[in-house]
């Protein structure tokens, strides 16, 4: 099983690193689709590598979750599920909102100064109607920053190193047909404020709600993909709503 670190880009050493480095690129740039299957004598040859090579790259990619191999089938890039998605995003829920109130209390005034010139370049970006700049880049490194700024070693690993791969794979195939652009904007503004006044608490509740707002924006995604409507909800969460329907 591979080390959290091993499924982050790398300066090449081997032949295998440089292959990895640019099928994990393209899966999670949307070059390869979901549910794409892995050829190893196409993919062998458009790389000019051997096929041990592209085979210990594909294991790295299976063993961080973006490649799965099925028997009789083969290895295929990771399939679309909305339950795995939802699973995600309340986790990151949870986790961001603790890290916004850490960061509220660890992060230096020139840092937070930072999160604040962030925000403006998505205001600008924005403006420019450059939405996908927005969604691979300015996002991202917003968010980065802020679990950075906790100081929590763990928190940072498990949402830097074990999630956001996955969370960069789903953004490229839900989020960008449906971009919140402003709304995201606004909500960023508001978390970083909260952070100016160091207003911990106020910081968690607001990334608690972005990142709830970005769940339901990818959910109504999915939706209009799949053509039909799904709940994506934990089976607490839909006895919750029915009990709350039938009250």
């Amino acid at each position: 099983m591979a080390t959290a670190s091993s499924c982050e880009e790398q300066e090449p050493v081997t032949i295998a690193d440089r292959v990895f480095n640019q099928l994990r690129e393209a899966i999670l740039g949307g070059k390869m689709a979901p549910g794409q299957k892995i050829s190893e004598p196409e993919l062998a040859s458009s790389y000019g590598v051997s096929r041990g090579s592209l085979r210990e790259a594909i294991a790295r990619l299976e063993s961080c979750n973006l490649v799965e191999r099925k028997p009789n089938v083969g290895a295929r890039v990771i399939t679309l599920s909305i339950e795995e998605l939802m699973e995600i995003y309340h986790i990151r829920e949870a986790l961001e909102g603790m890290a916004a109130r850490l960061a509220a209390d660890n992060m230096e005034t020139e840092e937070i100064t930072e999160l604040r010139k962030i925000v403006e370049t998505q205001r600008k970006e924005i403006s420019g109607g450059n939405y996908a700049y927005f969604l691979k880049e300015v996002d991202l490194d917003f968010h980065f920053r802020i679990i950075q700024g906790s100081r929590n070693r763990r928190l940072i690993r498990l949402l830097c190193k074990d999630l956001y791969d996955l969370v960069r794979f789903y953004r490229a195939s839900f989020s960008a047909s449906s971009p919140r652009p402003e709304e995201a904007y606004q909500e960023h503004s508001a978390i970083v404020a909260a952070m100016e006044r160091g207003d911990g608490e106020m910081a968690e509740l607001l990334m608690r709600h972005h990142i709830r707002a970005s769940r339901e924006n990818a959910r109504r995604s999915f939706e209009a993909m799949q053509g039909e409507p799904v709940t994506g909800q934990s089976a607490r969460e839909q006895t919750m709503q029915a009990r709350t329907n039938a009250s």
